[in-house]
């Protein structure tokens, strides 16, 4: 038995290193995951497949493009009563571009804040209908250490956080009473492939600073997250609510 045995669990940015993590730590709890991403991802139901394989079919790929919030929360809303509802809601989608903000256009800026934060506006009201009727659910939104001002060059990704923890604030508020719980993570250097692909030769400097300036030197790996997405998605954490609980190693 595990802890969410037949839970539905619908997870935005999935193909990524930690969706992908969270995906399998879930359904090896017994939750029947949705594994949300962009439709353009010529590997996503390839990657899906053997994340499913290691989960006996417990991981279903879905693909919508968040940046078209209207058609997307249309899809969910949909995908929320063929399935009799959504159990368990992950904001876990994310843009993570990162340059001199004067390099930004307006354009580039709404594109980083509708895709990590206003989409998850959306999924929660595709989403919290059903969790309302069963008068229960939980809603993780993920947020952000670069909060704490220590990052340069991620001013869309820095303010879309930001806005996800407003967000998670005011929710947990108003759907507490409906039994919905909504907590933040807030992840610091997570290894990752985009991590890989962004820093290239620079990847080396990188993990030295990082190690520096952590208290644990170590690096925060995808499956440390989805350890603790898991812990707030069950009923071990059934009191937890309204909470951004940073998992940085220390800073």
């Amino acid at each position: 038995m595990g802890t969410l045995d037949n839970k539905v669990v619908l997870l935005t940015g999935g193909l990524g290193s930690l969706g992908r993590a969270q995906a399998v730590k879930l359904a090896a709890e017994g939750a029947h995951v949705q594994l949300l991403d962009r439709p353009d991802r010529e590997d996503g139901i390839e990657i899906t497949a053997s994340l499913a394989a290691e989960a006996r079919g417990r991981i279903t790929y879905i693909g919508c493009d968040l940046n078209r919030l209207e058609e997307a929360e249309s899809r969910v809303s949909a995908l929320a009563k063929e399935l009799d509802g959504i159990d368990i809601l992950i904001n876990n989608a994310a843009l993570l571009p990162n340059k001199p903000f004067e390099e930004f256009s307006l354009a580039e800026y709404e594109e980083v804040v509708r895709v990590n934060s206003s989409s998850a506006f959306a999924m929660v009201r595709a989403c919290a209908p059903a969790m309302k009727a069963k008068g229960e659910g939980v809603i993780v939104n993920f947020c952000s250490i670069t909060l704490n001002g220590r990052f340069g060059g991620f001013v869309p990704y820095v303010a879309s956080k930001a806005a996800m923890l407003g967000l998670t604030k005011a929710l947990a508020r108003e759907l507490g009473p409906h039994g919905i719980r909504v907590n933040a993570v807030a992840p610091g250097a997570v290894v990752s492939e985009a991590e890989k692909r962004q820093l290239g030769d620079g990847l080396p400097k990188w993990e030295e600073w990082i190690l520096e300036n952590q208290c644990l030197k170590a690096r925060v790996q995808p499956e440390d997250v989805a350890d603790l997405v898991h812990f707030l998605v069950s009923p071990a954490s059934r009191m937890i609510s309204g909470q951004n609980v940073a998992i940085d190693g220390g800073w």
